[in-house]
């Protein structure tokens, strides 16, 4: 039997720390590429939880009045700018109190142990999820070339897509998708994969329609490994 393809979320899921370097880099790529005023509140003005890069861009740029024929023909390297720069303010700044979600390395070697394959599905450019592994330890659970990232497309359920793509077509029944946002949760059954919801100190949503609702990443990991038998 195939064994399952589990895809986590960084932010919310892994990564609990509220990080305000994202938000400068994002709006210092936007006004470097489309030379826009933009205010310093204006990724928190728009419905960017559980978004991919792409389409955050998109909605801060169309709020300020921007058509989506402009739009289009900047943003993909302006996203990738955006990880640049990331990655410029983060070799500066002290990430000592940036902390993983509790149990996140036990219930990742858990699962790697127990055959299920690990890969990132996030709205963070592929840099930055990385970077982010990197600074909590979590790296090893998640291999190059795997996964599907902010950058890569602005529907989150075509990252599932991707993702199965870098897997080999991964079986779609053997997919799961982990996230915090209830768009985890119904971009994930657009993509015809599962969806485990994880409650997360910003998460007030009951997650209807969730295949699975956990507490922590151990109980993910339970319902996983029920999956996989």
């Amino acid at each position: 039997m195939t064994p399952l393809l589990a895809l986590f979320d960084v932010d919310g899921t892994l990564f609990l720390t509220d990080d305000s370097l994202a938000g400068q880099a994002l709006l210092d790529s936007l006004r470097e590429f489309y030379a826009v005023d933009l205010p310093p509140d204006a990724v928190e003005r728009v419905d960017h939880r559980g978004q991919t890069t792409l389409r955050i861009m998109r909605a801060v740029l169309r709020a300020v009045g921007l058509g989506d024929s402009a739009i289009d023909e900047r943003l993909t390297p302006a996203c990738g700018c955006f990880a640049e720069r990331y990655l410029e303010l983060l070799e500066r700044a002290d990430t000592g109190s940036w902390r993983a979600a509790p149990g996140a390395a036990e219930a990742l070697s858990l699962l790697s142990e127990r055959g299920v394959r690990l890969a990132l599905l996030t709205g963070n450019p592929e840099p930055v999820a990385r970077a982010r592994m990197a600074r909590l330890g979590l790296t090893s659970f998640f291999p190059e070339g795997q996964g599907a990232f902010g950058c890569d497309a602005e529907e989150r359920s075509r990252l599932v897509e991707i993702a199965r793509g870098r897997a080999g077509s991964w079986p779609a029944e053997q997919t799961v998708e982990i996230g915090d946002t209830p768009r985890d949760v119904s971009s994930a059954h657009r993509a015809g994969v599962r969806a485990i919801a994880l409650r997360s100190p910003r998460t007030e949503d009951d997650f209807q329609g969730a295949d699975a609702v956990c507490d922590d990443l151990a109980a993910v990991a339970d319902v996983l490994l029920a999956w996989s038998r």
